[in-house]
């Protein structure tokens, strides 16, 4: 069917942005207030159960949204994702298919569902290109996550071959930034460091323990870049293959903790404790596509850890 391609959002088009009190969702809210979107449409978990479809139908109904960007999910480490599989799973499919399916009842005009680099299979090719997400299985430690993310960018995908409407979806790398988890139980790879070197800072350690080998290599993206080209796709691509949005940069979780521990101004060492997993060996994006259309990331690691830790400070009031 013909692709009906959406216009550019306008200032005072009525733009809905699902979890807009996360990480990528807040990042995404404050670029679009930067750039004069004035008209959004922000609820709070307790104003809106996005697992609950009757209450996800409804909403959209009283609403009727011009423009949806979907930044809404159950999120964590490693850790979270082995000891809850189910939980990632269902949370995760449920605000996938309520919110796609009603935008697409409620003739939204475009929509944006974010999706993970964990999408892609655990051995992958590198960079991984965006025709690669179902080459294969994906990694076991966070395989639930993954499935259901999978299942929201193909819902986007199928209803814009059989119906030509112009939802997309875009594949960001490793999500870093300011309002990170800094919940020890729920937090990933940077917060988690952050913490645990200020930890072994405060206390005088000699040393600090990180999982696994340290030589698990992966690519991390501020959020404000995610934020950025959020805003770039809804205005400049249509189709219906997802879209990855990266840095092209990588680096080892032991490269990574070292740039914190001179971060954070730790003066120990660092030990590898091989008995815990690495995850996925290597995750890179090939982003080659989004930079073509003309967007490229900002943000240098070194300087979103310098911002990130000094909003970590700030948050414990030191």
């Amino acid at each position: 069917m013909q692709l009906k391609k959406a216009e550019f959002m306008n200032r005072q088009d009525k733009i809905y942005v699902a979890g807009h009190t996360g990480l990528v969702g807040s990042g995404i809210v404050n670029e679009l207030k930067r750039q004069g979107y004035t008209n959004l449409v922000l609820y709070t978990h307790d104003q809106l159960d996005l697992t609950d479809q009757r209450a996800v139908e409804t909403f959209f109904d009283r609403e009727k949204p011009d423009y949806v960007i979907v930044a809404a999910g159950l999120v964590g480490g490693i850790r979270a994702n082995s000891e809850r599989p189910a939980d990632f799973y269902y949370v995760n499919m449920q605000i996938a298919n309520n919110i796609i399916w009603s935008s697409f009842k409620s003739k939204v005009k475009k929509l944006l569902y974010l999706g993970s680099a964990c999408m892609y299979p655990r051995e992958c090719e590198q960079p991984m290109r965006e025709e690669m997400v179902l080459s294969g299985y994906p990694e076991a430690t966070n395989e639930g996550y993954a499935l259901a993310k999978i299942g929201g960018a193909r819902l986007c995908s199928y209803l814009c071959r059989q119906y030509g409407i112009d939802y997309i979806s875009a594949i960001p790398a490793n999500a870093y930034g300011i309002g990170d988890c800094f919940d020890p139980d729920k937090s990933h790879v940077i917060p988690a460091l952050i913490m645990k070197y200020q930890k072994a800072k405060e206390c005088g350690d000699d040393k600090v323990v990180l999982w696994g080998t340290g030589s698990a290599k992966r690519e991390f993206i501020n959020t404000k870049d995610i934020a950025s080209a959020s805003i770039f796709l809804m205005n400049h691509y249509s189709g219906d293959e997802p879209v990855n949005v990266g840095t092209g940069e990588e680096v080892s979780i032991k490269e990574l903790s070292e740039t914190i521990k001179e971060v954070v101004g730790f003066d120990g060492r660092i030990e590898c404790d091989i008995s815990k997993p690495d995850g996925m060996p290597r995750r890179i994006l090939d982003s080659s596509k989004i930079h073509t259309l003309g967007w490229k990331a900002t943000v240098s690691l070194r300087e979103g850890l310098e911002e990130l830790y000094k909003d970590y400070m700030k948050s414990k009031g030191e």
